[in-house]
Order: C-alpha cells, then structure tokens, then sequence
C-alpha cells in the first residue's frame, strides 16, 4: 500500500509486507515508544485488526499480533497499561472512516494464524541496561550482568557477588511490572522448569523459588527505578537471544510468589517509610503499599 496513517504519538505506513510504526519523540508521547523509536511488524506477524471507539472524541486502530511473535510482547505477559501497547494508533474521531479503509485493506492480507513458531517482529537491539533498586542490569547480546549495589542489595547478593549469566544457560526471563509494588526481573535457568505452562504448576512450583530480593538471578525494581521502558526492552532482548539460541520455546509466565518472612515484609515497611518521609511518597501511596505488603504476612 505504501500509504502513511499519522496519530497521535505513532505514525503507521503500510507496506506490501508490513506494517512499520515510527513513534513520535514529544514530552507527551509515552517513553516506551520513544524508547522503541521505530518497529517494522510483518503482515505474518498479525492475527487481527480492530477499530474502536476512544476516549475524548477519538478512535482506536489496533493490530493484534499473533503470540509468539513479538519478543517485546511476551515479556510483558499482559502487564503493560492501555496507553503503553505499542499496537496501538489513537486516531481524532473525524478520521474514522480513513481508518476504517485501512483496517479493510489490511484484513485480506493476513495470513498467519495460531502461535507462531519464531519471533517475526526484531527484539530491541543491544546493548542495553538499566538501574534497578539493588543493583544494575547490563546485556551486550551474550550475556546479561548483574553489578550489586551496596546501599540496596540484600545480604543474599552480595555474599553470591556480583553476577553474569550467558544466554546458553537461560531458559527464560520473567518480567513483573515497575508499576507493581514488587516489581522484578528474574532470568530463569535453561535446565528449570520456571517457564510453566499452568497455573497448578507455577504454584506447586512457587515455595521453591526464592523471593526476587534475596535471588542473584532477579533484580527488584522498586519505586524510580527499572522504568518500563527500560526494563521491558532490555527484558524483550534476552527473550530473542534466549529462543535464538535454542535454549527455550516456552512463554514466560509470571510465578506466584511465596509469602514473605515478617522480617523481610518489615525491613520493606521501614524502607517505604523512610521514602515517605522524604516526600518521594505521598500519604496515599504509603497507606496503600503498607497495606500490600502487611497483606503478604
């Protein structure tokens, strides 16, 4: 088609073989687009097209990609909001019947169907890294680093030391959202049986998983730090190096976690405190993450 459709924060131009989105870089575009810059989305790599109505007189245009084809998806398991899913075009409510045509022409075009058996959409490229609360994170396409931080990691990691895990022995990666209170990411071991496929399972399996904070495995995220748009891409790039490698053809899905120790759940509360005494909290925010945590006892 070769046609361009701009909205707001993306601008979608459809090709005769895909469909490639280049995401704005403004104050009020969500970082994890700018993050992702520009994505190239193969026509195999989509199971569907929808068009919706939005919210303050607009309309939605979004394509469904199929699972197992997007490394970026599969690491967020379903996590990110609504105003983060890069699949996504917000459209004014006037250029409805445009988007309409579109959709129509690019429904016949589908032809994948079902989980697809590689990831037909390109990882995000390294290097890359971020700043987790108890330490940072580092991928250079082999192997992925874990550098602790004396004044956040616990006394589980520092007596492991610091860590490096090559990508021919993981099986996966586990990603939980920042925008959860105990957010993490873990990367899961290639002999493991950590990349369940069931619910029964993750949970018979839960009690034996050690929490993020004290596994030398995980980093925790934290309030400010591991921010989805750095986290998820950086998680999204093992994934693709992982299946690349052959070392696993599972989807990760999170696992429950077990309860914590009271002393552990206490030492969260003091440090949530001492955030809230410094204003970086506000009182709702206290109330409510107090209450989480005390609800895990």
């Amino acid at each position: 088609m070769g046609d361009v459709l701009a909205g707001f924060h993306a601008a979608w131009e459809f090709e005769s073989d895909s469909v490639l989105i280049r995401y704005e870089r403004g104050i009020r575009t969500p970082k994890l687009f700018q993050a992702l810059g520009e994505r190239r989305v193969p026509l195999e790599a989509i199971a569907g097209v929808t068009l919706t109505p939005g919210r303050r007189g607009t309309v939605v245009l979004r394509v469904e990609p199929r699972p197992g084809a997007d490394p970026l998806m599969e690491a967020a398991a379903g996590q990110l909001k609504e105003g983060c899913d890069p699949y996504r075009l917000v459209l004014p409510a006037e250029r409805e019947t445009l988007a309409e045509y579109y959709a129509d022409e690019l429904r016949p075009l589908l032809t994948g169907a079902g989980r697809a058996e590689r990831y037909l959409v390109a990882a995000p490229e390294t290097p890359l890294h971020f700043k987790a609360y108890d330490g940072k994170a580092a991928f250079d396409g082999k192997a992925v680093s874990f550098r602790w931080s004396w004044t956040g990691a616990s006394s589980a990691k520092w007596k492991a030391g610091d860590q490096s895990f090559p990508v021919a022995d993981l099986g996966g990666v586990e990603w939980r959202s920042p925008e959860m209170f105990d957010g993490y990411l873990r990367l899961l071991p290639r002999d493991a049986e950590a990349s369940v496929v069931s619910a029964a399972s993750a949970a018979s399996t839960a009690s034996a998983v050690p929490q993020a904070d004290q596994d030398p495995a995980a980093v925790v995220f934290g309030l400010g730090y591991g921010p989805v748009h750095e986290s998820l891409p950086f998680a999204a790039a093992v994934l693709a190096a992982v299946r690349e490698r052959g070392a696993s053809t599972q989807v990760p899905v999170p696992v429950p976690a077990p309860r914590r120790d009271p002393a552990d759940i206490a030492e969260r509360i003091r440090h949530l405190g001492e955030l809230h005494q410094q204003g970086l909290v506000t009182d709702e925010e206290f109330s409510s993450k107090k209450a989480e945590l005390l609800a895990e006892l």
